[in-house]
């Protein structure tokens, strides 16, 4: 209550823009969604006219555009020159840098040139000053350039850089730091309750005795909701999400790892008759894993019905479906040593991620804004933009080259593989790659387009999916050793590490 009067009565309108990013970069904005939504409103009314240096247009843009409300470009045109270049003195800014640098994540690919060109030029400029600067500021450079908040998960950036870098003589930020220190340890405690149902469900299912071949990480696996649903009123969503994405990595192992392609023909044609009897002829580790899913799919059906008025079983197998028919081409391209197409692979790359499964899962279960025009959007793999363009982040991610499990040893496709096959003459491994970089940033430039607030879908499926694009490269983020040493530090930054009030 505290802080919502502080924000409430804050005079200066740029001190509000700056209480209001301090609120969502340690993660607790969640508390305040309608003061921050009213007054951003009231920002855009007002416009922009007001600021004139770079930091404050720059932080004026990004934080409206967060938000989902659409704000022109042509903001920045004042800081450049009659030739159409950054003026010279823009270079010597560093808060207006690093806040120009921020700002040019949230780029369309529809004629906004002038955000990758702020992009290009403050990262230049930032790299270039690091050796000149104060140590406390050059490490809050780095940490911008290293993490740029649209990019990044708020809770543990909050943690491991915000707090340190932070130095602004607000009164109020001792407030912001005491109630961030109170949640943090609340949503711990939280998580840790979370994680004990999961280890307890993932015994009783067996999965892990039955299909030693697979992998066998509940922990990893709960990653991915803890951080793209931070909320802590999503601790059941949370839970029935982990249960999907378990599943989705088990069926990849058994298409991978185990099964062979006459078995998993059948499997696939199991799952597409969904019927008991269409299982008679499998395998027993797979009528294990079809009667598990069988279950998990009816359970979670059911759920979305008494909560939500929705029965969405068909849309949900509908999606499993999609899924075992974009593993089963995989298999069979690598049965037949052929090589697809790069436009090919990906498009059932895409599929094959398992994120439409995963995010369509958890439309049902946030239950927000469920229609029939909504459902037809969804259902269909690989979905919308809201869902197709995390999938193709994460495939790509997975492709560069050094996403191989762990704990796995099976056999996957690269869209670089094909990439480069496809360019023999024209193409390196070095331009291959910076291709997919290419790709990558396109699909982000989209998503950012879907996310506009007019949007047929829920705020919260947003943030799943922005969320859901920006974990990929900390569960994908492989090192020479083949170990993933950002998700390492997030396990124990965010599960292990409590946090003296």
């Amino acid at each position: 209550m505290e802080v919502k009067c502080t924000l409430n009565q804050l005079q200066d309108p740029l001190e509000c823009l700056i209480m209001i990013d301090a609120l969502q970069r340690l993660g607790i904005d969640y508390y305040f969604e309608h003061d921050i939504k009213t007054t951003l409103a009231n920002k855009l009314i007002c416009g922009s006219s007001q600021h004139h240096n770079l930091h404050d247009v720059a932080l004026h843009f990004r934080l409206l555009r967060q938000s989902g409300y659409w704000v022109p470009t042509d903001v920045f045109s004042s800081f450049k020159d009659k030739k159409g270049h950054f003026k010279v003195e823009v270079r010597e800014d560093i808060r207006g840098l690093m806040s120009l640098y921020e700002a040019s994540h949230l780029g369309f690919k529809e004629e906004e040139e002038i955000l990758d060109e702020a992009h290009d030029y403050a990262r230049m400029h930032l790299n270039a000053s690091l050796m000149n600067l104060q140590p406390n500021l050059a490490r809050a450079v780095k940490d911008t350039l290293e993490n740029p908040y649209h990019m990044s998960l708020a809770r543990f950036q909050s943690k491991c850089c915000y707090l340190q870098n932070f130095h602004g003589t607000y009164g109020w930020m001792g407030l912001l730091q005491q109630l961030w220190k109170m949640d943090f340890n609340i949503v711990q405690s939280i998580h840790r309750h979370e994680l004990l149902q999961i280890f307890k469900w993932w015994r009783e299912v067996g999965l892990s005795e039955e299909l030693k071949f697979a992998r066998n990480q509940p922990l990893k696996w709960y990653m991915w909701p803890m951080m793209v649903l931070p909320d802590p009123k999503f601790s059941e969503l949370r839970i029935e999400m982990t249960k999907i994405i378990s599943l989705v990595y088990v069926i990849d192992d058994i298409f991978d790892v185990r099964g062979t392609l006459d078995e998993l023909v059948l499997f696939t044609d199991a799952i597409n008759k969904w019927e008991a009897t269409a299982i008679e002829r499998l395998p027993n580790y797979m009528k294990i894993c079809f009667k598990v899913l069988d279950e998990i799919t009816n359970e979670i059906s059911d759920e979305v019905l008494k909560e939500h008025g929705w029965n969405p079983v068909h849309s949900l197998r509908k999606a499993w479906r999609s899924l075992f028919d974009a593993f089963l081409v995989e298999t069979k391209w690598f049965a037949s040593k052929q090589v697809p197409k790069a436009e090919d692979y990906l498009e059932n790359g895409v599929v094959s991620s398992g994120v439409h499964v995963v995010l369509l899962h958890g439309f049902f279960l946030l239950g927000e804004g469920i229609t029939r025009e909504t459902i037809d959007r969804v259902e269909q793999s690989p979905g919308p933009a809201l869902m197709s363009c995390p999938a193709t982040i994460l495939r790509l991610w997975d492709d560069l080259g050094s996403a191989k499990d762990e704990e796995q040893d099976g056999h996957d496709g690269s869209y670089l593989e094909c990439y480069l096959k496809e360019h023999k003459q024209a193409s390196s491994m070095e331009s291959a790659r910076k291709h997919v970089f290419d790709l990558i940033s396109d699909s982000w430039k989209q998503l950012n387009r879907e996310t506009l607030e007019w949007n047929t879908f829920s705020p919260s499926l947003m943030r799943v999916s922005l969320n859901s694009a920006r974990m990929v490269s900390v569960m994908y983020g492989y090192d020479d050793n083949q170990r993933l040493p950002a998700l390492e530090e997030y396990i124990n930054s965010l599960l292990h590490e409590s946090i003296p009030l």
